[in-house]
């Protein structure tokens, strides 16, 4: 393979969640809008309170149902995993080696002897237990996929949720190559596809092929949305008057949270939960539902000071967490890959290193929230857990009041937690 395309190709592996080699916006981009001052982190006043820690820690557990998981494929190819509470008994573990979910010329290149698979618990095509259940749309960022928030869905489907996640071929892991002209503004014959804030508050401008890839997400998620509520009165489907359409909430990461936010302007959704975003800047329509922005102190790729932007310029009620300690992919599987390196670490025992040593920022940006300073994934996603859990319990009516979710669990966990509400 010529030395250009094994370069590139390191890039798309390591460059998760952000631009192709590149530090400028891309079709990921979010932005508070124009009308908004910046609002620097600093702002956010800090809590020293301390709280029972039985409500800090409430739903840090799995809950009390196993948990089952399938793929499905859409009408339109697009491909869906679903996780759900299953029957009593069901006690298998659910593997996926994140390899998979690249194009052949990435995997042929990762050959590394390190693990790069997540193991969790969850039986495959389990049966559905008994009862109705609340559903959470689940959307990745940019060189991601269906599945790689894992922790979080299975644990949210434990604790009595059907969480269903499509992938999204306009910005996964398996279609970055075909996809990066586009997606770094460069490419024979393509013209600029940025999304580019102006700091001066002023204009902006927006490639519409970034704008078209942004709502072909939002299409993918309404679309999974569709798919479930079909699902729920087919005879033949397993999951047939299990689902409980009167309550639907909505959840992304990185690029995933600015498309859970047009998302969430379907009056099927009832609120939504954000991780290390903002608003995306064409998105001048705010859905006026509940919402939850949590946010690493330490993301380098969509710094706090954006996700508290976008937590200050939504409709009310809104939740606002900073965690001490994480990065942007304290968010998602990565980081528990490449020996705790994460796709860093994939590449190196793959003996693309000195790639990586010719482009620092690739290596910055592809371990953000995996190595130190940031705290170990084993510290940040109990945290994540609980208060994802603890806050779509409470929008599901399945809590009478929020539980360990106001700024008196600060102090409650091994970093801190920075909490406002508004």
């Amino acid at each position: 393979m010529p030395l250009r395309h094994r370069y590139l190709a390191v890039c798309l592996v390591v460059g998760l969640f952000v631009t192709a080699c590149s530090s400028t916006s891309s079709t990921s981009s979010q932005s508070t809008p124009a009308a908004t001052s910046p609002v620097t982190a600093t702002t956010v006043a800090p809590t020293t309170t301390t709280v029972d820690p039985a409500l800090a820690n409430a739903y840090v557990e799995p809950g009390p149902f196993p948990v089952g998981v399938t793929t499905a494929t859409m009408a339109n190819g697009v491909k869906v995993e679903i996780w759900y509470p299953a029957v009593a008994g069901s006690s298998g573990t659910e593997t996926y080696d994140a390899r998979d979910f690249t194009d052949p010329v990435l995997r042929s290149l990762l050959t590394g002897n390190v693990d790069a698979t997540v193991t969790y618990a969850a039986t495959r095509d389990a049966a559905v237990a008994d009862g109705k259940f609340p559903v959470v749309l689940n959307s990745h960022g940019v060189s991601g996929w269906r599945s790689v928030s894992s922790f979080l869905t299975s644990h949210l489907a434990s604790w009595g949720m059907v969480v269903v996640s499509p992938d999204h071929a306009s910005r996964d892991l398996y279609h970055l190559i075909s996809n990066l002209p586009n997606l770094s503004g460069g490419g024979t014959g393509s013209t600029t596809t940025t999304v580019t804030p102006d700091t001066s508050n002023t204009t902006t401008t927006i490639d519409p092929k970034a704008l078209a890839r942004f709502n072909e997400s939002v299409d993918d998620l309404l679309g999974s949305l569709d798919y479930i509520t079909a699902q729920n009165g087919d005879a033949a489907s397993p999951f047939k008057g299990h689902i409980d359409l009167d309550h639907v909430g909505a959840l992304g990461h990185s690029a995933g949270g600015g498309t859970i936010l047009k998302a969430s302007l379907d009056p099927r959704i009832d609120g939504y939960v954000s991780m290390a975003s903002g608003i995306f800047t064409t998105q001048t329509e705010l859905p006026a539902k509940p919402s939850f922005f949590l946010s690493g102190a330490i993301d380098h790729v969509a710094d706090t000071e954006r996700t508290y932007n976008a937590y200050l310029t939504v409709p009310t009620p809104s939740l606002f967490w900073r965690i001490d300690e994480a990065g942007h992919n304290a968010f998602d599987d990565l980081c528990t890959l490449g020996g705790g390196k994460g796709i860093i670490g994939v590449a190196e025992a793959s003996g693309l290193g000195p790639f990586l040593d010719g482009a620092p920022l690739v290596r910055k940006l592809g371990s953000d929230g995996c190595v130190p300073p940031a705290a170990p994934a084993t510290t940040t996603f109990p945290i994540i857990q609980h208060a994802v859990t603890a806050w779509f319990l409470q929008l599901f009516g399945k809590d009478a009041t929020p539980k360990g979710l106001d700024s008196s669990v600060s102090g409650s966990y091994a970093v801190k937690v920075t909490v406002e509400q508004r």
